[in-house]
């Protein structure tokens, strides 16, 4: 069987009007994906110009590709079941920073260029105070930036119109701001100017963005069948879901520059992602935090069991409907929708996602995914929301263990047992109070540490009561059957 290559498929040139920091599975999925799909309409007419910002690793798989790979879409949409592949032609050059500096650098200086989007990992965007501006490149990103933007703003002159907008997709909040915020602290501290600074301010863009897209990678486990699927070797082939989300917040308009959207691509331009970031934590990352270690304890090992377990479902549906989207500011009819679609993604046949994986870190997701919906439905109704209580009875009895071992807490069901990966102090004082006190006096230790949570659980009333309740009925019949209980009201 042929490794896919240019004589496989109708290639397009395109000017590379794209420098991409990062080559990834997420990017390739998501950026790539709609720029091709935009270029196959006539809406654009983009080259993307990938870089691989690390030491590590190679673009080998790149070059034998004729930088071409597969992006296969699997999952369910609109209550139909995707199954689709795609190859992907956007991508014309593909570098390394440190391979292939000078090429690098030539890049950045494009008259074409016009935009830099990146995904460096959330601790990508980070300024480090020992970066030089010598290095060739220096070693952060954000330093890597100010030293191409530098070079460019001397290759043109400081021409207003040869600025670049910048859209990061590492998934931080004000992503862009940090990343400006970075820029002009190198910019400071190389001595670079305040001429530079100035066209950094006034001729450059920088966005904030909201990503949203499940990107599994490479099939690993079932790579033989997706080649016979494909009829060629892809090693470069990713798989995606369906869905897809990219909010993108400037100060400055950039729609007609990065036209997306006039693709039928799921692009939103707005001047305050605001309401979209909290839609997206609300209701995605807060159903898979309120249900998903009760769902554990209760016998399930992955998301898509727990959307077969009616009681399960219900729980989450419930959590999700009546209690975290009257919370969202933004349209009902607009909230359903995405909660439906949520739903919808958590069903996906092709996914496997481990209730463990979900669990990493629960402490902190609750304080940023549950609390603030918490906050509001008590505020709104003068009184505890019922089932979100019940998820902070969950998260308790999953960190009930006074064993530690190997930098994890051991926890223990159904006499097996599963590690509880969290903060060492986190870890800690889960060990020393979750078994040596009483029920209540547990909850109330929890609920009083404003280390976790940033404020003093206990001042709701009737918080500790009813959390102490579900943990005695949790430890007396079992997750399974005390989930059955409160679903059934």
């Amino acid at each position: 069987m042929e490794q896919l290559n240019k004589n496989l498929v109708q290639l397009k040139q395109h000017p590379i009007r794209v420098m991409q920091f990062g080559e990834g599975n997420f990017l390739r999925a998501f950026v790539d994906y709609m720029i091709d799909i935009a270029n196959e309409k006539g809406v654009t007419d983009m080259g993307v110009a990938i870089v691989k910002a690390i030491e590590f690793g190679n673009l080998d798989n790149f070059k034998k590709q004729d930088n071409l790979y597969t992006v296969l879409m699997r999952g369910v949409m609109n209550g139909e079941v995707v199954n689709s592949s795609r190859v992907v032609t956007s991508v014309q050059k593909a570098v390394g920073a440190y391979e292939n500096y000078e090429e690098y650098v030539a890049i950045s200086k494009l008259d074409t260029l016009r935009f830099i989007i990146s995904n460096t990992t959330e601790a990508g965007i980070v300024y480090d105070d020992q970066d030089k501006f010598e290095l060739c490149p220096p070693i952060t990103y954000p330093g890597k930036l100010t030293k191409l933007l530098y070079g460019r703003f001397e290759q043109f002159k400081g021409a207003a119109d040869k600025g670049l907008i910048i859209i990061p997709c590492e998934l931080i909040e004000h992503n862009g701001d940090n990343l400006k915020k970075c820029v002009n602290q190198y910019i400071d501290l190389w001595n670079l100017g305040d001429e530079f600074k100035t066209w950094v301010a006034n001729s450059c863009v920088f966005c904030n963005t909201l990503v949203d897209r499940i990107v599994t990678g490479y099939p690993r486990d079932i790579v033989d069948e997706i080649y016979q699927q494909l009829g060629y070797i892809d090693h470069l082939v990713d798989t995606c879901e369906p869905f897809g989300l990219w909010v993108i917040e400037s100060e400055k308009d950039i729609s007609a520059d990065f036209p997306l959207d006039k693709a039928g691509l799921p692009v939103i331009f707005t001047e305050d992602q605001t309401p979209y970031r909290e839609r997206k934590v609300r209701i995605l990352n807060g159903a898979h935090t309120s249900t998903v270690l009760g769902a554990y304890l209760a016998g399930k090992e992955i998301v898509l069991e727990c959307m077969k377990d009616p009681d399960i479902r219900k729980l989450m549906e419930s959590i999700v409907f009546e209690e975290i989207a009257p919370t969202v500011k933004l349209p009902a009819q607009e909230v359903k929708a995405f909660a439906d679609s949520v739903l919808e993604r958590f069903e996906n046949p092709f996914i496997k996602h481990r209730l463990l994986d979900i669990s990493l870190n629960s402490i902190s997701k609750w304080k940023a995914r549950i609390l603030p919906t918490f906050r509001d439905c008590y505020k709104a109704n003068g009184k505890i929301p019922r089932l979100l209580t019940f998820s902070f009875a969950a998260l308790l009895a999953f960190y009930t263990s006074d064993e530690l071992r190997d930098g994890v807490l051991i926890g223990h069901r159904d006499g097996q047992e599963y590690n509880i990966k969290d903060g060492a102090e986190v870890l800690e004082f889960f060990a020393k109070n979750s078994k040596s006190l009483p029920v209540q006096d547990y909850v109330a230790a929890v609920a009083s540490n404003e280390k976790f949570w940033g404020e003093d659980l206990t001042r709701y009333e009737g918080f500790v009561d009813t959390v102490s309740g579900y943990l005695a009925q949790a430890a007396q019949k079992g997750m399974k059957q005390l989930i059955h209980e409160v679903v059934e009201g």
